[in-house]
């Protein structure tokens, strides 16, 4: 099992910045890819980050590439997303997600089975 604990959530005008956190615990952190999702009111839960268990390998669908970035320290059980030139349209919850996936695996939605509560991000016009 692994617990998911997100934080770092807000309300912050458009252009504006936030970081958000995932604190990991239970087994085995450094050996699972971490993805971020976004679920917008009345909208589907979506994948928009995604990063291996080493780092090197990430994910980003193309509505927030070039503004957000994510990145983990497997020493610390944490994964961070950081989210600049933040939009309206960002606003949403955002769950973060973990599971066994390698390769071009870790971009398929579908293979992330251990989630967070969500943190809410609000982006004003």
């Amino acid at each position: 099992q692994v617990q998911l604990v997100e934080s770092g959530g807000g309300l912050v005008r458009a252009g504006g910045s936030l970081k958000l956190s995932c604190a990991a615990s239970g087994r085995a952190f450094n050996n699972r890819a971490m993805g971020w999702f976004r679920q917008a009111p009345g909208k589907g839960r979506n994948l928009i980050a995604a990063i291996n268990w080493s780092g090197i390998d990430t994910y980003y669908t193309d509505s927030v590439k070039g503004r957000f970035t994510i990145s983990r320290d497997n020493d610390k059980n944490t994964v961070w997303l950081q989210m600049n030139n933040l939009r309206p349209e960002d606003t949403a919850v955002y769950y973060c997600a973990a599971d066994r996936v390698s390769g071009y695996e870790i971009s398929n939605p579908l293979r992330y089975g251990y989630w967070g509560q969500g943190t809410q991000v609000t982006v004003s016009s």
